[in-house]
């Protein structure tokens, strides 16, 4: 295994990576049309692969920009019937050995675009691609572990006698929207917390009427991302650099993606407000009869009144009342504070290496070096998280 590392190696950011690109196509090569038509045929949704909002990620999205295509088309060769957007293992993570990466579009899911009418079809022909690139391996990240698009994959990849390893996983909010809003959030919530959240939104009212909006039209969508990029900036995320506002590829990216989406009815922002006030905004965006919660923001300065958890009630009483939404993914961390009280659905959400060839010693190779750099994320993350907390303290 010594011997594979050293060779993939060798001049890792040319050879290597012309010869991944020999059956990966740039993103922007995709017919926006025939994208569009294969994400209404989805076998799964997945809002954060739609053209608008990934042709968007990979234009100017800090750190996400010039990502690759593993298309797959049918017999005639003229219909799209699967889509997964790349890198290489190199540009993702600086290991140089021969695997593709699922590109990450921002939002916290990538499970590919496979043709309803076709799935088992539009898996092996997108592992075909990765075969024909050279890769010896895909490694999918943050897909949904029990979907229908890596349920599709399963399949092929046990008839061509090939076993997926979950690299990790973990557990998501999700909301069923078919439920009666209020019942469902007082079965979540509880009457005692209810009753505190409507004394909290009674304390709100004093600095105005508290009004919950739905922008949706393109006149509407971009006064209100304004809104949320400011609310974002002003919280946490801009005290760590982490706003989209702050980074000038990434405030391009989400000023193309959502009035692009607003257009096909695909993206709306939701805002509470305190009178004239914004308190509290959200994107979501909507793919088929799902919805995804991408990001939040608030005014902390009314952090006393919960104005997110605020928001998230509106919003979720908005989702259930919305016969076109059967259900919506909060694309949130696990045991996230504020949204897993509220939407008590749950599923899971993993990485996934999928080997390409059978008894490949480079795919072990591949699956050590990911596990060894796991193990250092995490414990790097656990490091910074005890400093945070020590610096509160003190």
């Amino acid at each position: 295994m010594v011997d594979i590392a050293h060779q993939a190696a060798i001049n890792p950011t040319s050879a290597r990576d012309v010869a991944m690109a020999r059956a990966c196509v740039p993103l922007t090569a995709i017919e926006p049309g025939q994208w569009r038509a294969l994400a209404q045929r989805a076998v799964e949704p997945n809002g954060y692969y739609l053209p608008a909002w990934e042709l968007a990620v990979s234009a100017t999205a800090r750190g996400r920009s010039n990502a690759s295509a593993l298309p797959a088309f049918d017999d005639s060769a003229a219909r799209l019937i699967g889509l997964m957007p790349v890198i290489s293992l190199w540009r993702a993570l600086k290991i140089p050995l021969p695997a593709l990466v699922s590109a990450h579009p921002y939002g916290t899911l990538c499970s590919p675009l496979l043709d309803r009418d076709a799935p088992l079809a539009a898996a092996t022909r997108l592992l075909q691609q990765a075969r024909d690139a050279g890769a010896h391996a895909l490694v999918l990240n943050d897909v949904a572990l029990d979907g229908a698009a890596m349920a599709s994959l399963d399949q092929v990849l046990k008839r061509d006698g090939l076993k997926p390893r979950i690299l990790s996983s973990y557990i998501r909010a999700s909301l069923d929207t078919t439920q009666d809003g209020e019942t469902l959030l007082r079965d979540a919530l509880g009457a005692k917390k209810l009753k505190e959240l409507r004394r909290q939104r009674h304390r709100l009212e004093e600095h105005g009427p508290v009004v919950f909006e739905v922008a949706r039209s393109t006149d509407e969508i971009g006064p209100a991302l304004e809104t949320f990029l400011q609310l974002e900036a002003s919280g946490w995320k801009g005290k760590r650099g982490t706003a989209l506002a702050q980074h000038a590829g990434d405030a391009t990216f989400i000023r193309r993606a959502v009035p692009a989406l607003a257009e096909t009815a695909q993206c709306e922002i939701v805002t509470l407000r305190a009178g004239t006030t914004p308190v509290a905004a959200g994107i979501v965006l909507r793919h088929q009869d799902r919805a995804f919660f991408f990001k939040l923001g608030i005014d902390e300065r009314f952090a006393k009144y919960s104005p997110g958890v605020q928001l998230t009630l509106d919003l979720t009483r908005h989702l259930c009342a919305d016969p076109a939404i059967a259900s919506a993914d909060s694309t949130a961390s696990a045991d996230h504070p504020m949204i897993n009280p509220i939407w008590r659905g749950r599923f899971a959400i993993g990485d996934v290496l999928i080997p390409l060839r059978r008894h490949d010693p480079v795919v072990g190779l591949i699956h050590a070096v990911l596990i060894t750099l796991r193990i250092a994320h995490e414990t790097a993350r656990n490091v910074v998280h005890l400093i945070r907390r020590t610096r509160k303290t003190v």
